[in-house]
């Protein structure tokens, strides 16, 4: 059982200073650099949640601030209470135990090891809980600030008795459990039929996957894998292929085929054909449980590849990171639009939309959308293809979202089912139709026996 506290980080260090206790957060910089199953298991912030939040030991720091020489940081100890979550927003109230107040610290490498931080988060406002021993953290504080050795030596001592806590436990619907593809078709079939909706599904070989793009995927210990290099990655390639990516009028264009080729994108591959999920939910980790998640998507909410919300959401490719930190969805439309960022990205939008007015809804730009994409090759042909494209600071809930609603079905017994497939002529080549999957296939069904060990 892991030990976990709360770090709550500001950039405007008035919000850290003095005798300030009222916490508020923008709802979509929650849990940003929290490990995916412990932010899965919080992201509803139910009664639940925000009980377990409570209870961590906390600490409130501003972002880092450099000068000649030297980096420092506002930083207290204490306790949250009193979270209320909105829309928009989470509201709390601080208590304070120990005041560090201003510490400095010779490198931002100290202060990471201090707190077992990346560089980014530094400079980052959010609420992270952070799997670490916080009796551990308060130690190294201890030795930047010995003349508080009296104040934090007893919260040592408290905080390393602690008994762990656990978070709640995640919200998914299971609809049932499949070993084979009739069980697998009548769980669907019993399922009563959503009106005004679209299926679509999604298979992964391990039922412990996230519902996360690759893109937006983290390390163990809730650090981006890949979202901080978005826009550098998203250009190298194109520099490398430009020519690849000439018939492509639009920046969803262009995230499409880049996801093709398997590179980190804010999509998330969808099918509208049941089966290929199955397919993809046993066709690795034989041993292991796969699972198929379904989705009904609100078919008024579906968008198509020309979309101006899509645009917009795609475009957001182009920022750099640290463009991207600037974005405040919390803004109204007219202040949002005359933001120095929201400019540059309206500059990557007209290029591909001349005629694209600066009314972007700030909402539309933190959503999750179903985009039907254009077939241009093979693979979304086969696998009857749709994305779900992530906006900023986007997460899909275990049981959904509003106009999204999600379940799953668990898969046992694979080999069978895989050979089921087979006979319906669904298997690599079918759903990976390029020549190489094929001659992989063709390779594996056409290999003889090992010849027989004679005495």
């Amino acid at each position: 059982m892991r030990e976990n506290f709360n770090y709550i980080s500001f950039g405007n260090w008035d919000r850290v200073q003095g005798d300030a206790q009222d916490i508020t957060m923008n709802r979509g910089r929650m849990f940003e650099y929290t490990p995916a199953d412990t932010e899965k298991r919080l992201e509803v912030l139910d009664s639940s949640a925000t009980a377990f939040l409570e209870g961590l030991p906390t600490f409130l720091c501003s972002e880092v601030e450099q000068a000649a020489g030297s980096v420092s940081m506002i930083i207290k100890f204490g306790k949250v209470r009193n979270i209320v979550s909105r829309s928009k927003e989470v509201s709390a109230e601080f208590e304070p135990i120990i005041d560090f107040g201003e510490v400095s610290f010779e490198d931002i490498d100290t202060i990471r090891s201090v707190f077992g931080v990346d560089q980014f988060q530094l400079y980052r406002t959010h609420w992270a809980v952070r799997n670490g021993n916080a009796a551990e953290v308060l130690s190294r504080l201890k030795k930047v600030k010995p003349e508080l050795g009296g104040e934090v030596d007893p919260q040592i001592i408290h905080a390393d008795g602690a008994a762990s806590m656990e978070p709640p436990p995640r919200d998914k619907k299971i609809l049932g459990v499949a070993d084979s593809v009739e069980s697998f078709l009548k769980i669907l079939y019993d399922q009563a039929e959503k009106s005004g909706a679209e299926a679509f599904f999604r298979g992964h070989s391990k039922a412990t996957y996230e519902l996360t793009p690759f893109l937006l995927r983290k390390w163990d210990n809730g650090d981006w894998k890949f979202l901080t290099n978005e826009e550098r990655i998203s250009k190298e390639l194109l520099i490398a292929h430009y020519e690849e990516f000439q018939g492509d009028q639009y920046c969803f264009d262009r995230l499409v085929r880049m996801q093709h080729y398997g590179l980190p994108t804010r999509l998330l591959d969808i099918s509208g054909n049941p089966l290929v999920a199955l397919y993809f939910a046993c066709a690795a980790n034989e041993s292991i449980d796969g699972e198929v998640i379904v989705f009904h998507v609100r078919s008024s909410g579906i968008k198509y590849y020309d979309s101006d919300t899509v645009s917009c959401i795609s475009n957001l490719s182009n920022l750099t990171y640290q463009q991207k930190n600037e974005i405040d969805l919390n803004l109204d439309s007219d202040n949002f639009n005359k933001t120095d960022v929201v400019g540059r990205l309206l500059h990557y939008i007209k290029s591909e939309k001349g005629f694209f007015e600066p009314r972007i809804i700030p909402s539309d730009l933190g959503r999750i959308v179903c985009v039907k994409a254009k077939r241009t090759n093979t693979r979304i042909k086969s696998q009857s293809g749709a994305f779900l494209l992530f906006g900023h600071e986007a997460t899909l809930p275990d049981a959904g979202q509003e106009g999204i609603e999600i379940s799953r079905v668990t898969v046992h017994n694979k080999s069978h089912i895989l050979n089921q497939l087979n006979r319906i002529n669904i298997n690599a080549t079918t759903v990976y139709p390029s020549i190489d999957q094929t001659a992989v296939h063709l390779r594996d069904q056409y290999q003889s026996a090992p010849p027989a060990l004679s005495d």
